[in-house]
């Protein structure tokens, strides 16, 4: 690109960033009267946003100022729990914390998403022996959280014993089996047994009517969230995960999660012939580090060989699970060989879950990290859009914008001249090398999932709002109940069968096809209508509304646990000194805070969540070196001249100073996006000292 395009997309880019939103704020609803109320009941429209919300888990024996240690978990003895819970414990969250959740949902975001994606957990954990679950606890607590949500999206019209329970909500809500909504936890068996039909009945409203044979078969099934465009997936994550003693991987055709696998493959090919695009949800991600694998390797295999051949079809994957604020990647090239010739040999995975609880030690993002260290790097040819965008970055904190522009705009006339014809044919090599690396200009070697933080407050409770583009979506039909294909109901298969299929060395299985060789980049690689845009953290920092301890002098507060330490963490409040005996509560207004937006934030400067923008920061997360890498360069010491050579090395030295100085801002800059992933992962509950120690090298 020429100096006069490059100074031209400057400016436009400028433009674009200190322009007014495209997305007006909504009408407060309270300002509206009953008559336009009643009119956006009956026709709603759509508002480009959804609600992502997970593990509530909900413990109705919490006790406030109760102790937070393993010994009590919040049911007994005396300790700092607070009134909305105990943050950064491993103590469930009092109902208290649910209904104020809720209740600031119905206020803020009920008229302003969509649809609403829920990913399970939504039942205690076990973690009291002296108060064990039963399945009426597990069954009560999730029949409240559901209570909640008619609550809040509720229509709330008198025909709620209709014959139509899906015309019960305003917005659809997708919710997804967790681990700890069944009895034993983790252990979800072959269906149809007592907890499909159980969960049947409970989410009766939010299962469409054609597909509830499907979810007692195994607990999965989709909702057209916009009818004839857009399907969000709830999938059985117990199937695949590797604590669930009762399945075994996706590779025997008798298995529930081989059976899982066929129903999905069936239904994205299905919705490619209708040109739909799809959401895939559920509570246990696919992780795949050595430090926390959370799904067979038999899953894993065909689940990104679907993620590669629907890229066209599929827009996004959520999860929950894990707490812990964060995005993994699919690469693509780890398909194994058999597995894209439908071959599925066994594989031998070891579960690396707690017994009870999800927390994730700090190698598992220093892998991660090593693992982003390793993508492919654009050539320096290819990179001045990366350093545009770093400019612009740089202007907006600059304290004179103007004067830092025109530096910007010198640097680009001063830019040396094109290259001969051979230099610029071996730049090109660079650049289709590259671009071959990562799967082309669109990143198709990738998919993304996010992972969402939770409401229980083991860090602080976080909820997240995507937006995505709803360019040509203004009028959508209704589907009429479209039957979608079904999958044939589990085998009884006898023990010889089972043996037999068990001793074969390759399950074959159906390849999907990939896209057309004319069929544009999906959703997820470029943006287009229903493409996410961005997303917005929300969080209710719990120190400061529970106010208890904030006045305390930091001398008298007791420094954390270690990340790695003991399975059980008694919070950051542990230690401390309890209020008076007669002390009431007297919290502040609750209220969730935009924690940060992915696309205005300062760091992670995302123009959307399509995949070239998630592996550049993926990228960028990477390439963090540390205080280490920096000062191992360092500066040349003085000397004394003596000779003109003497003044020669002078001279030398000083530009390898300056150039140093620049190349230390520069790394500065890249470690900032690592350091800023890794608080976020924690909700901000990791303070400097322990940021730095455990992440800092």
């Amino acid at each position: 690109m020429g100096v006069i395009g490059r100074i031209c997309l400057f400016a436009s880019l400028v433009g674009v960033l200190t322009a007014s939103p495209v997305q007006v704020p909504l009408q407060d609803p309270g300002s509206q009267d009953a008559s336009v109320l009643q009119h956006l009941e009956r026709k709603r429209t759509l508002q480009g946003r959804f609600l992502h919300i997970t593990d509530f888990h909900p413990d109705q024996f919490y006790e406030v100022y109760s102790s937070t240690t393993d010994d009590y978990a919040c049911h007994g003895g005396e300790g700092p729990a607070g009134i909305y819970g105990a943050e950064t414990s491993d103590c469930d969250s009092p109902i208290s914390l649910i209904n104020k959740t809720m209740d600031w949902i119905g206020k803020e975001l009920r008229d302003k998403v969509d649809f609403v994606i829920w990913t399970g957990d939504s039942a205690r954990h076990d973690n009291d022996e002296g108060i064990p679950r039963t399945e009426k606890q597990v069954v009560g607590l999730n029949q409240l959280m559901v209570d909640k949500m008619f609550e809040t999206f509720g229509k709330h019209n008198g025909d709620e014993g209709d014959e139509n329970p899906n015309n019960d909500y305003v917005v659809p809500i997708v919710p997804s089996l967790g681990n700890n909504d069944i009895l034993p936890h983790n252990i979800f068996r072959k269906g149809p047994d007592k907890w499909t039909r159980t969960y049947g009945k409970l989410w009766k409203s939010f299962i469409p009517e054609e597909q509830k044979h499907q979810f007692e078969q195994g607990g999965w099934f989709y909702v057209e969230v916009i009818p004839n465009k857009l399907a969000v997936f709830s999938l059985n994550t117990l199937y695949f995960f590797t604590s669930n003693a009762a399945a075994d991987g996706c590779a025997i055709h008798s298995e529930p999660g081989y059976r899982q696998m066929e129903w999905l493959r069936i239904q994205l090919q299905f919705m490619r012939d209708r040109g739909m695009k799809a959401m895939l949800t559920g509570h246990v991600p696919p992780t795949r580090e050595s430090s926390k694998t959370s799904w067979d390797e038999t899953c894993w295999q065909k689940y990104t060989l679907w993620l590669r051949q629907y890229r066209d079809v599929i827009v996004s994957t959520h999860y929950g699970h894990f707490n812990y604020d964060h995005f993994i990647l699919q690469d693509f090239k780890h398909i194994d060989k058999e597995t894209r010739h439908g071959r599925m040999p066994e594989h031998e995975t070891e579960s690396t879950e707690d017994d009870l609880h999800a927390a994730v030690s700090a190698n598992y993002f220093l892998e991660l990290r090593d693992g982003w260290s390793r993508l492919p790097h654009p050539p320096k040819s290819m990179r001045w859009i990366t350093q545009l965008e770093q400019d612009i970055a740089e202007l907006y904190e600059s304290e004179h914008p103007y004067l830092h522009l025109k530096a910007v705009l010198m640097d680009i006339f001063k830019s040396k001249k094109k290259k001969k014809k051979q230099k610029k044919q071996k730049r090109n090599r660079k650049e289709r090398e590259y671009l071959k690396e990562m799967g082309g200009e669109f990143a198709e070697r990738f998919a993304a999932s996010f992972v969402s933080a939770s409401v229980v407050p083991n860090l602080y409770p976080t909820l997240r709002v995507f937006e995505y583009n709803i360019t040509g979506l203004d009028e959508h039909s209704s589907h009429h109940g479209i039957v979608p294909p079904r999958v044939s109901p589990f085998d009884e298969d006898s023990d010889v069968d089972v043996e037999r299929s068990k001793r074969q060395k390759k399950n074959k299985f159906t390849v999907p096809k990939s896209p057309s060789k004319s069929a544009p980049p999906g959703p997820a690689y470029s943006p287009q209508t229903l493409s996410l845009v961005r997303f917005t953290q929300y969080l209710a920092n719990l120190t400061r509304i529970n106010n208890d301890f904030e006045s305390l002098s930091s001398s008298s507060v007791k420094q954390s646990d270690e990340l790695n330490s003991a399975k059980w963490k008694p919070g950051k409040h542990d230690g401390k000194p309890l209020p008076d005996k007669d002390y009431q509560p007297s919290p502040k207004k609750f209220k969730y805070e935009v924690h940060y937006d992915t696309k205005h934030d300062d760091v992670y400067r995302l123009k959307d969540l399509t995949m070239p923008n998630i592996v550049d920061l993926a990228r960028r997360i990477g390439s963090f070196e540390g205080k280490a890498a920096v000062e191992a360069e360092a500066d040349p010491q003085g000397c004394e001249i003596e000779s003109a050579g003497d003044l020669v090395e002078v001279e030398k030295k000083k530009k390898h100073k300056k150039k140093h100085k620049k190349k230390k801002k520069k790394q500065k800059r890249q470690d900032e996006a690592w350091y800023t992933f890794v608080r976020r992962a924690y909700v901000e509950t990791l303070d400097p000292k322990e940021l730095e120690e455990e992440f800092g090298s």
